[in-house]
C-alpha cells in the first residue's frame, strides 16, 4: 500500500493553483503593466525563501469524483526572508475574481496570515490588490449579516501592535482591502494603477449620481498628495517593492527587538563644511533642509515618508554611524516651515511609529510656529498641532534637538519635551522665543507705536532694543539651550548621542501591552 497516488494529486492541485485565474486574466494583469501576486512576492522575497500556506485552498470541480478544473481562493499568502530575515507575506490575487472577497475562504487566508504574524512576531507585507466585498457572497451564505459578526480587522490591528506591517497599493482597491491599507505602519502606492477609497466610482455614480474616475476619486493625488492617507507614491511595481523593503531595513522585526544596526564606513566624525554657510545671515531667506540631513547621514542616504504631504515639515529613517534613528526637520522651503495641519499630523504619526519600534528621534527645528490664518483656522491647525504635541511628550524613546535657525511658539514646544530631559543644541544661527520679535512688536507695544510722533521710527527703536536679547549667546549664559555647537560636528555630535541612547532602549517596552500606531 502506497499513499503516492494522493501525493501526485497534492501536485496537481499546486500545479493548478499556480495558474492562478488562467493565461487569459494574467495577460490581461500584464498588459494594464502590472505583475501578479506571486510575480510581487517572488520579487520582494529572497530567492526560494518562499512557503505558501493554504495553496491548495479553492474550488475544485468533479466528475465522477475526479478533479477536473481547479479555481484557486482569490489570495495568495506564506512565509519567507527580506533580506534574510524570515517574515509573513501575502496579497490578493486580482485574476481570480478581481481578488474580491467573493469566496468565503478568501477572507480566512487573509486573516490567517495577519493572525500568524501577530503569533509568530514575522514582519507583514501585504499586495493589496481587491475589490473588497462581493454580493455574490449573499447567494452562498442565503442571508446578509451585521458587519460586527465578523472579526475582519482586529487580526490587523493586533498584528501591527506586534510587528511591522508594510502595504503596497498596487491596484485599484476599495472596501476592506482598502481599509486593511489604513491599518499598515507603511503604504505606497504604484502610479499608475494604484487607487483607494471606501467604495469604488460605480457605488458613488449609483449613490450620489457623480460621475468620477478611479484616479480622480481615490489615486496618487488625492491620498498621496491631499490627504496624506497613504505615505508614498512609486512610478511603477519595481520601486513599490523598493521602497517596502528600503523602510523595513530601518525598523526591528518585532517590538520585543530594537532596531537593526549595521556596520558602517562613514566615520562618525565625518565634517561637512557645506553646513557652515548653509543657513543665510538674512533671516527670512529659505534655504535647503534635506542638504542638512544629506550632511548629516550615513553616506548622505536616508528614507523620506509622505514627501508630498504636509511639506513644511520633513520626516524620514535614515542611519547615523549604523544606528537607525528618526529625522523630523521643518522646511524652510514651504511655507516658512511654520507647522500646518497636515504637517502636524504627519508630524504625530511619525513620531507614534518610532516610539512604537524603539526608534530614537533627531529633530531639526527650524519652526517659525504654527501656521496662521482663516485656512490654517478652518483646518484645525491648532487642535491637529497639540495632537501632535500629545504624541510627542507621550513617547519613550530618547530625542535630541538640533535647532539650526527658529523655534518659536507652540510649535517649538513639539521639538522638544518639557516633561522630560530636554538635550538640545543650537547653531550660532539659531533664534528663539514665545514669539518672532517683529510679530510681537506691533501686539505688545500697540499703543507706545501709536501714539508716538513717528509710530514706524519708534517701531524700528523697540525692536532693535529686544533685538539684542536674541543673542544665542545670551541663552547660552543662562543654560537656556544646553549647548551652541559648529554645525560642522552636528553629526558627532549626533553620533555620541546614539550610542548613549541605543544603551537606553529597553526591549521590555514591547512586552507591556501597548497600542498600535494609530492609522
Amino acid at each position: 500500500m502506497s499513499w503516492e497516488p494522493e501525493v501526485n494529486e497534492i501536485a496537481l492541485r499546486r500545479q493548478l493553483a499556480l495558474q492562478m485565474g488562467g493565461p487569459e486574466r494574467i495577460k490581461r494583469q500584464h498588459d494594464g503593466g502590472k505583475l501578479t501576486v506571486r510575480e510581487r512576492i517572488a520579487a520582494l522575497v529572497d530567492p526560494g525563501s518562499f512557503e505558501e500556506i493554504g495553496g491548495l485552498a479553492g474550488v475544485g470541480t468533479y466528475t465522477d469524483g475526479e478533479l477536473t478544473a481547479f479555481l484557486p481562493a482569490p489570495f495568495v499568502g506564506g512565509v519567507a526572508r527580506v533580506d534574510g530575515r524570515p517574515v509573513a507575506v501575502g496579497g490578493e490575487d486580482f485574476t481570480v475574481r478581481g481578488g474580491s472577497a467573493s469566496m468565503p475562504m478568501e477572507r480566512n487566508k487573509g486573516t490567517f496570515l495577519e493572525r500568524l504574524a501577530q503569533e509568530w512576531r514575522l514582519p507583514l507585507f501585504l499586495f493589496l490588490d481587491g475589490a473588497g466585498a462581493n454580493v455574490e457572497s449573499i447567494d452562498s451564505l442565503g442571508h446578509t449579516y451585521l458587519p460586527s459578526s465578523h472579526n475582519v480587522f482586529a487580526p490587523m490591528v493586533e498584528a501591527g501592535v506586534e510587528v511591522p506591517v508594510m502595504g503596497a497599493i498596487v491596484g485599484s482597491i476599495a472596501g476592506a482591502v482598502a481599509a486593511r491599507a489604513m491599518l499598515c505602519h507603511f503604504t505606497v502606492m504604484s502610479e499608475p494603477g494604484g487607487a483607494l477609497f471606501a467604495a469604488g466610482p460605480p457605488v458613488v455614480k449609483r449613490a450620489l449620481g457623480a460621475d468620477v474616475t478611479k484616479p480622480e476619486l481615490g489615486g496618487v493625488k488625492v491620498h498621496v498628495q491631499t490627504s496624506g492617507a497613504v505615505d508614498n507614491a512609486a512610478p511603477d511595481e519595481q520601486d513599490v517593492i523598493r521602497q517596502l523593503k528600503k523602510f523595513f531595513g530601518y525598523l526591528p522585526s518585532t517590538v520585543h527587538e530594537l532596531p537593526p544596526v549595521i556596520p558602517c564606513d562613514d566615520p562618525p566624525d565625518r565634517r561637512e563644511e557645506s553646513l557652515l554657510t548653509l543657513v543665510p545671515r538674512t533671516r527670512t531667506r529659505p534655504y535647503n533642509m534635506r542638504k542638512v540631513i544629506e550632511a548629516i547621514c550615513d553616506n548622505g542616504d536616508f528614507f523620506e515618508i509622505q514627501p508630498q504631504y504636509g511639506t513644511s515639515v520633513i520626516v524620514a529613517l535614515t542611519r547615523i554611524n549604523g544606528m537607525p534613528v528618526g529625522l523630523i526637520a521643518n522646511n524652510p522651503m514651504m511655507m516658512g516651515g511654520a507647522l500646518t495641519a497636515g504637517a502636524s499630523d504627519k508630524q504625530g504619526h511619525f513620531s507614534e511609529l518610532c516610539d512604537h519600534f524603539h526608534i530614537p528621534i533627531v529633530y531639526l527645528a527650524d519652526v517659525p510656529g504654527f501656521m496662521i490664518g482663516p485656512q490654517a483656522e478652518q483646518a484645525g491647525t491648532l487642535r491637529r498641532g497639540m495632537r501632535a504635541f500629545w504624541a510627542s511628550i507621550n513617547m519613550t524613546v530618547p530625542v535630541l534637538t538640533v535647532v539650526t535657525r527658529k523655534n518659536y511658539g507652540m510649535a517649538g514646544h513639539i521639538t522638544g519635551r518639557a516633561n522630560k530631559l530636554n538635550y538640545r543644541l543650537g547653531w550660532p544661527s539659531g533664534e528663539w522665543g514665545s514669539i518672532p520679535i517683529e510679530g510681537g512688536v506691533d501686539a505688545a507695544f500697540r499703543r507706545e507705536i501709536e501714539t508716538a510722533e513717528d509710530p514706524v521710527k519708534r517701531r524700528a527703536e523697540i525692536e532693535a532694543r529686544l533685538q539684542e536679547y536674541r543673542s544665542v549667546f545670551r541663552t547660552a549664559e543662562a543654560f537656556g539651550v544646553e549647548d551652541l555647537i559648529d554645525p560642522r560636528d552636528t553629526r558627532r555630535y549626533i553620533a555620541k548621542w546614539l550610542e548613549i541612547a541605543y544603551r537606553q532602549l529597553p526591549i521590555e517596552l514591547g512586552i507591556k501591552s501597548k497600542p498600535g500606531v494609530r492609522p
